[in-house]
């Protein structure tokens, strides 16, 4: 079982950078792969990053590739999400999430452990 917290969001304006954290609780964080998951107004949930156990392979979804990282300390129980350059259509509730697996995992349903969300809004 582990337990899932986000911060870092906020309200920032167009080109901005934010980074996001996730942190988890729990016993062996890195026997997790971990995700980054977002809903923005009106939208379903969708991919954003993810990492694998110790953080060698990422996939990012098209739309932030180039300018978001995702990376996590495993000695600190902690996922990041660098966001860079960020844009209004960027705005959305953040999620990250955790299963364990040794792959990394672009589908939301994949996943068994979610945090309660951080809101990023990106004014124009």
């Amino acid at each position: 079982q582990v337990q899932l917290v986000e911060s870092g969001g906020g309200l920032v304006q167009a080109g901005d950078s934010l980074r996001l954290s996730c942190a988890a609780s729990g016993r062996a964080f890195s026997s997790y792969s971990m995700g980054w998951f977002r809903q923005g107004p009106e939208k379903g949930r969708e991919f954003v990053a993810a990492t694998s156990r110790y953080g060698g392979i990422s996939s990012y979804a098209d739309s932030v590739k180039g300018r978001f990282t995702i990376s996590r300390d495993n000695a600190k129980n902690t996922v990041y999400l660098q966001m860079n350059s960020l844009k209004p259509e960027d705005t959305a509730i953040y999620y990250c999430a955790a299963v364990s697996s040794s792959g990394v995992l672009t589908t939301d349903r994949r996943y068994n452990y979610w945090g309660q969300g951080t809101q990023v809004t990106v004014s124009s």
